[in-house]
């Protein structure tokens, strides 16, 4: 013991580094057996409703998955088939996993899918943006947007996360945590922007637009990746040199919120018997008073604005979801352009990490529509939902709750109790 304890003193640095190592390999040994835990206690809480007694009159119900394999760099597949597929599986959905190849694919498939009584979207806003835009680009979409969707975060960026899960450091427990949500049933409404172009096919966001120079310097980020941590302060810190200062023309009409409309129920009433149907249209008949003349319809008040900001936004609510307010509108944020380039860096830094922030000093406004006007030669793109688009002159129009996303119980229950206070 003497001799030994002698030998890894004289070496104590290939001593140290294997003490080192072998800390790191039990930390991650330890790791993946925790994973290996809560993707058990998935399986069995999941293996509960696959246990359930079904009428065999009653088929199985469908769930297509849309996956998109190149999310989280490639790692979306692999994330898909060990955590969220054996919890669909074991549940008792006949699950079909739509597999996407090239970007802009699940909007051309969902113009082909067939009934399917669950959609869900396995991974990141870029994927949930195209197959909510395929979704409500169809002939039918009055139908299948009354489809629930489930999201399941597999991808870089996953806003609609913060809104339906709990907050979650360990990766395998999110994913988990989303795919037994869709199980459980619950759901609540999300607001969608409709953004259309002149001559271009709507496109549908549930997050929101983004338009000017964070968003800019930020799709430049990863090519400083050499530079680690500070690779976000250096694309903002070259693109303030590069030129400033930076003001974004354009002009604004926008229609104030509308007032939203008592829900209707999710069962409707049994229709009434033949004899019961004539009586009435009998009576309303006989007792209705003689058509008055329709009175001219008020044209819609726009207000106008003419803007020079650093960055606009149009975002809907559904960051900070109110399941009961009596207004139906989303925020635009025009931000003041006499910022300076320090402020310029760190701000950048922060709207990183909340795309959608509106700084102190911001013009808001609460808007169900508005139609931004870009100045001839303009250049740049417009983010939506955090995929670039080219920046053109578009129509922005609300379609409130018209979407509803499965959530975990425990954040419905968290906004109801907050709307009540």
């Amino acid at each position: 013991a003497v001799k030994a304890l002698k030998t890894l003193r004289n070496h104590w640095k290939k001593t140290t580094f294997g003490v080192c190592l072998l800390s790191w390999g039990g930390n991650w040994l330890y790791g993946k057996h925790c994973d290996n835990l809560l993707r058990r206690a998935a399986c069995q809480e999941a293996q509960t409703f696959g246990n359930q007694l079904i009428p065999s009159s009653m088929p199985l119900k469908k769930a297509t998955v849309f996956l998109n394999p190149a999310a989280c760099k490639g790692k979306a597949r692999n994330l898909f088939e060990k955590n969220a597929a054996p919890i669909l599986h074991l549940s008792g959905l006949d699950v079909t996993v739509v597999k996407t190849d090239y970007e802009g694919q699940a909007k051309k498939l969902l113009e082909l899918m067939e009934n399917t009584d669950l959609i869900i979207i396995a991974g990141g806003d870029g994927t949930v943006q195209e197959v909510i835009t395929g979704l409500l680009r169809r002939a039918d979409e009055a139908a299948f947007s009354k489809i629930p969707i489930g999201f399941i975060p597999l991808g870089k960026t996953c806003t609609l996360s913060h809104t339906l899960y709990p907050e979650s450091t360990n990766q395998v427990q999110h994913i988990t945590n989303a795919t037994l949500a869709i199980l459980k049933g619950e759901t609540v409404p999300l607001d969608v922007l409709q953004i259309k172009g002149e001559k271009e096919q709507p496109v549908f966001a549930v997050t929101g637009l983004r338009w000017g120079s964070y968003r800019d310097a930020e799709a430049k980020v990863s090519k400083y990746w050499y530079l680690g941590p500070l690779k976000t302060k250096a694309a903002h810190f070259f693109s303030a040199f590069k030129e400033w200062p930076q003001k974004h023309q354009a002009a604004l009409r926008y229609l104030g919120p509308t007032e939203r409309p008592p829900e209707e129920p999710d069962e409707k009433p049994s229709r009434p018997p033949l004899y019961v149907r004539l009586y009435r249209r009998l009576w309303l008949y006989w007792s209705s008073p003689p058509k008055e003349i329709p009175q001219e319809i008020t044209p819609e008040d726009w207000e106008e604005l003419n803007l020079s900001t650093i960055e606009l936004s149009i975002a809907t609510r559904n960051r900070q979801l109110d399941l009961m307010r009596t207004e139906d509108f989303m925020d635009i944020c025009i931000e003041a352009d006499t910022v300076s380039k320090g402020q310029f860096v760190s701000r950048g830094s922060q709207k990183m990490r909340d795309p959608h922030m509106c700084p102190e000093g911001s013009q808001r406004i609460q808007a169900s529509k508005c139609i931004l006007q870009l100045p001839e030669g303009t250049e740049g793109s417009f983010g939506i939902d955090n995929e670039e688009y080219e920046a053109m002159p578009v129509e922005v129009k609300l379609l409130p709750r018209k979407l509803r996303f499965f959530c975990d119980p425990r954040m419905r229950e968290q906004m109801l109790h907050a709307a009540v206070q």
